[in-house]
């Protein structure tokens, strides 16, 4: 995304954006299809190029030179206006415009996830204050740091904590992070770690729960719901090469060979299938569940999971509820991780 700023220069242009987020760009996203592919973007037409209010410019001059100079960079900027609708927009900053932190990036990568659809979505809960650069996660290379822990033309990754979120996140040519925010890339190009992205890492941390839970491929199937966005297909893949026994749960029919492909035992429509009551406890059917989905999916999971079944979640893209009981709790000693 920072490359397609940077390539758009200075010129006037419009863009129109997307009528909806879609979070499943290979392994850069985190929904799903349907219901899970996130909250529908704005429609409207933007120009590509604004000025920030702030000067783009800030030097005091003595005998006529020029003392200090900010340098210009491009940017994404959601804004809230008076009705409280996000208007999203390219603009030309300066970085005064960025928060303080110990080092700053030469933003080469930043993916699309749900979390950053919810950022420019009115009354999505994300958002703590406009304006934002969203942008939940980046890769690139340091251009300044007062960190002992990083020097100029390290490759970095970072995501999480309060990116694109509360500061400025990786929808710029620039960004400013904190010295533990930031993770120094070894084997790993800019690119491969902006590939892997906050969804392959979610799907990582959600699959070690489940191993850390004590859930082994012995045990039975896990069920993977919202298996074609990013945390889900990345799930996949990653149980099949651990040995599990893998159903991955979609409503998208025309991802069937997809899905065995990357190493699903069997495909299933989404849960609970159309009509069916999810009960407090039902059929013991899963060793263990990673879930992108919540709502009434996660409720019957957890109802169906085995005795001792460890539940992995790390979404919401159906819903933010949980109408669930106690009884696989109390009942059959289920985790919720």
């Amino acid at each position: 995304l920072p490359r397609q700023l940077h390539r758009g220069g200075r010129q006037q242009r419009r863009v129109q954006l997307p009528e909806q987020w879609h979070p499943q760009l290979g392994v850069l996203g985190s929904g799903a299809a349907g219901h899970e592919a996130g909250p529908a973007g704005s429609s409207a037409l933007i120009p590509a190029t604004n000025r920030s209010p702030r000067p783009h410019r800030r030097g005091l001059l003595s005998c006529g030179a020029t003392v200090a100079v900010m340098a210009e960079f491009n940017a994404m900027v959601a804004h809230e206006d008076a009705e409280g609708g996000i208007v999203l927009r390219t603009e030309v900053l300066d970085e005064s415009f960025l928060p303080d932190g110990d080092v700053e990036i030469a933003v080469e990568y930043s993916s699309v996830n749900y979390k950053d659809a919810l950022a420019v979505t009115p009354k999505g809960g994300v958002a703590r204050s406009y304006p934002l650069i969203p942008g939940i996660d980046l890769a690139g290379t340091v251009s300044a740091s007062s960190s002992p822990d990083f020097a100029v033309g390290d490759r970095i990754v970072a995501h999480g904590y309060d990116i694109g979120t509360a500061r400025h996140g990786g929808y710029a040519e620039k960004a400013r992070l904190p010295a533990d925010h930031v993770v120094r890339l070894d084997a790993l190009s800019t690119a491969d770690a902006a590939a892997i992205g906050t969804a392959g890492f979610t799907a990582a941390m959600s699959v070690n729960a489940l191993r850390t839970g004590g859930v082994s491929p012995t045990d039975g199937p896990v069920l993977v719901t919202g298996a074609t966005g990013g945390v889900g297909s990345v799930s996949v893949d990653l149980l099949a090469g651990l040995g599990y026994e893998v159903v991955a749960s979609t409503g998208k029919a025309g991802a069937h060979d997809w899905l065995m492909e990357l190493g699903a035992t069997e495909v299933i429509g989404r849960l609970p299938e159309e009509g069916e009551k999810v009960r407090p406890l039902g059929k013991s059917r899963w060793a263990g569940v990673v879930d992108s989905v919540g709502g009434d999916t996660l409720a019957y999971a957890l109802s169906t999971l085995n005795y001792g079944g460890v539940a992995a979640i790390s979404g919401l893209a159906r819903s933010a509820d949980l109408p669930t009981t106690v009884m696989p709790f109390i009942l059959r000693g289920v985790t919720l991780a």
